[in-house]
């Protein structure tokens, strides 16, 4: 911490403030920098993000284990009653693409620009008062319970559960003595250390190459009547500002993706949030979107996740060029006309697909965009077309899922190099999938959709198309999420599409797979990318196993999508299918699905 010179007056009441920060939270949970020439106060808030889990702070890009610094800038002798603070938010070891720093910048900006309309030192004074006033000999038993419920609201949200204590002693099963601890200290909004899993295996100590996969937020899920809140609320001020900006950026970090990363209202998706945080389809977001550096480079992700940019740029293609595109093709790209940064080149309101297969057409290969200068390969494409490169850097930032490549150590049964983790259920459904998964318990299933038709799920997530206009298949057995514990069915509806309408039979899926095991492999089948634009494609999901689950021989129709998550995403090349013997109740199978849960997932 900096140090003052003798003569250098500092506010009483930031004082108060710091006080307050290190009696709620910790001692290092604050630091102090002092410019005593030029009246000034850097005020480092450590906002502790350990909560959530570790795939969803993958995909958002952030170190869970690190802090997030809240860095204000206040005057030293004025405190409250002078300028409103500057805002920087960053992570010291995450040097580049820390997005999730720009949009919660924006919010706790907004949020201090509203607080500073009526905040004064005077004002804190007397709100702090009232709290010394319930701790007096005086107050009685009632007084100080009434003080917690005001001065700790809990956010009430599905991604934020409450904590109430018999919650807490019921179904964490926590010792008392540290239940009434998180109450006491109930204003950090999160519990510290529960394990809860989000599949549910037994831990590494009692089953070989399992980890637990530790869910986001806190150890308990909420009951209905409690997501009646809000993470906008105002924290209360009664523990000073710089706690009531801790707490509300603790309320409004775990629904981020929730929220337009540009004007901060809630998304309206048909489908309900999705994993990664996004812009929403305002023209003037979409513009500042551009401008604001939220938006994922495209060089970047070409140099971590090569296998996986090229498999967006397939999707996208082959959903452009269906002839169901006017459908499928969902969301358009909303991209600004590199030439008139004012206007918009793709524009969902004037959809011109003819122009946009022409730029798709201009984006070069992935393989050669590693294998050469980026910069270089850019200026190739800008020459070809100039707006292969904006929509490129669209068809990237818009994906709202978390896909990663699998290594080597993958699902062997499933026969193909091109294997991929796929989680894309925002926080708050995967805990409404864990308490269901507690109640009644889950398994694996596969899900078979045309390659045409997963632009739009990685966007939207997998939807229940019954009697709608997305529906291509019949719904014979009913509306809802249809899937399979038989490879061979799901492998069927896998290549159902572009005018194909007949499902293969299993006998001729064997005959294709025994096909493609006999011959000569001159062509690599491990090869890194996509070779052929002729893709069959398949997911497989963990699927709740309760009463809603219509198991109809073996097609199993899942009317509640809450009950359906993606694990991952298999794709084949040139009609080629996996054993289409495959059954995900077999103990074997599901053995092996488990050991690549438990040493894959972890790893990337």
């Amino acid at each position: 911490q900096g140090t003052c010179a003798a003569d250098l007056y500092r506010h009483p009441q930031l004082d108060a403030d710091i006080e307050a920060v290190k009696e709620i939270y910790s001692e290092n949970a604050v630091a102090v920098r002092e410019y005593g020439t030029i009246d000034d106060v850097d005020i480092d808030l450590h906002v502790n993000i350990s909560f959530l889990d570790e795939e969803v702070a993958t995909a958002w890009k952030v170190l869970r284990m690190e802090p997030i610094v809240l860095r204000l800038r206040f005057s030293l002798s004025q405190y409250l009653d002078g300028p409103e603070p500057s805002i920087e938010v960053f992570q010291p070891s995450n040097k580049e693409g820390f997005g999730l720093g720009l949009q919660l910048k924006k919010i706790l900006g907004m949020f201090t620009s509203q607080q500073w309309k009526h905040l004064s030192n005077d004002f804190l004074k007397t709100q702090q008062e009232k709290r010394h006033s319930w701790f007096k000999t005086s107050g009685t038993i009632k007084k100080f319970r009434a003080g917690l419920s005001i001065f700790s609201p809990i956010p009430k949200s599905p991604s934020f559960p409450v904590i109430q204590d018999s919650v807490l002693k019921g179904k964490l099963g926590i010792p008392e003595p540290r239940v009434n601890r998180l109450m006491n200290r109930s204003v950090s909004c999160m519990v510290k250390n529960p394990k809860v899993e989000v599949f549910g295996y037994p831990p590494a100590s009692t089953q070989a190459g399992v980890a637990p996969f530790n869910i986001l937020v806190a150890g308990c899920t909420p009951a209905p009547s409690q997501v009646g809140g809000h993470c906008k609320n105002i924290p209360t001020l009664e523990y000073g500002f710089l706690v009531q900006i801790m707490k509300y950026a603790e309320q409004r970090i775990p629904t981020l993706n929730e929220y337009c990363v540009v004007c901060d209202e809630q998304h309206v998706f048909q489908n309900g949030s999705m994993l990664k945080p996004a812009v929403c389809t305002r023209e003037l977001c979409v513009f500042s979107f551009y401008t604001l550096g939220v938006m994922s480079g495209a060089a970047e992700e070409v140099a971590t996740g090569a296998e996986v940019v090229d498999l967006l740029v397939a999707m996208c293609r082959a959903a452009l060029e269906s002839p169901r595109k006017s459908i499928i093709f969902e969301p358009y790209p909303s991209v600004v006309d590199p030439n008139d940064p004012k206007t918009l080149a793709f524009n969902p309101k004037k959809k011109n697909y003819e122009r946009l297969q022409k730029a798709l057409d201009s984006v070069m290969s992935i393989r050669e965009m590693t294998q050469g200068s980026y910069l270089e390969i850019k200026k190739q494409m800008d020459k070809l077309d100039p707006l292969a490169h904006p929509l490129l850097q669209w068809i990237i930032s818009s994906n709202r899922s978390h896909i990663v490549k699998l290594p080597l150590s993958r699902l062997k049964f499933m026969h193909t190099s091109h294997q991929f983790l796929l989680l894309s259920s925002p926080p708050a459904k995967e805990a409404r999938f864990r308490t269901a998964k507690k109640l009644y318990g889950s398994t694996f299933a596969f899900h078979g959709s045309h390659i045409e038709n997963w632009h739009s799920i990685l966007r939207n997530g997998l939807v229940n198309a019954s009697y709608t206009k997305l529906q291509l298949h019949g719904a014979a057995y009913g509306k809802g999420i249809y899937l399979s514990p038989i490879s061979s069915i799901s492998f069927g509806y896998s290549g159902m599409g572009k005018g194909q309408h007949r499902m293969p039979s299993k006998d001729e899926l064997v005959q294709r797979y025994n096909r493609m095991n006999t011959i000569p492999q001159t062509r690599s089948i491990q090869s890194r990318f996509l070779q052929s634009r002729n893709l069959n494609c398949i997911a497989l999901c963990e699927v709740i196993t309760s009463k809603d689950l219509q198991k109809h021989g073996n097609i199993w129709v899942c009317p509640v999508s809450d009950h359906v998550c993606t694990r991952f995403f298999f794709v084949y090349e040139d009609g080629q299918v996996g054993d289409a013997n495959i059954n995900t109740q077999d103990p074997k199978i599901q053995k092996e699905i488990m050991r690549v849960i438990g040493t894959q997932v972890y790893t990337n």
